[in-house]
């Protein structure tokens, strides 16, 4: 089945039940296999997440801290 489209969190959780669900099935996401169930998780809420055009990392609730270094370098964003 295809998967549906749409960024709200609800369909995002159904993308990456469907995509881990086929994974038990047929051992692989598209044309990948993924090691372990962990890995397929990890590549299903990816491929979830890219299909919906959002960015995990915002979604984890990071908030971008802009932080100096102690050798003087230019600043790093840590999210």
């Amino acid at each position: 089945m295809p998967l549906k489209k749409g960024s709200s969190q609800k369909t995002i959780s159904r993308n990456i039940g469907e995509l881990v669900g086929t994974y038990k099935e047929k051992g692989r996401i598209g044309a990948s296999k993924p090691k372990s169930s962990g890995a397929a998780v990890k590549q299903a809420a990816a491929i979830a997440y890219t299909k919906a055009g959002r960015s995990r990392k915002m979604d984890t609730g990071g908030v971008v801290r802009t932080v100096k270094k102690k050798d003087g370098n230019r600043p790093v964003k840590i999210y």
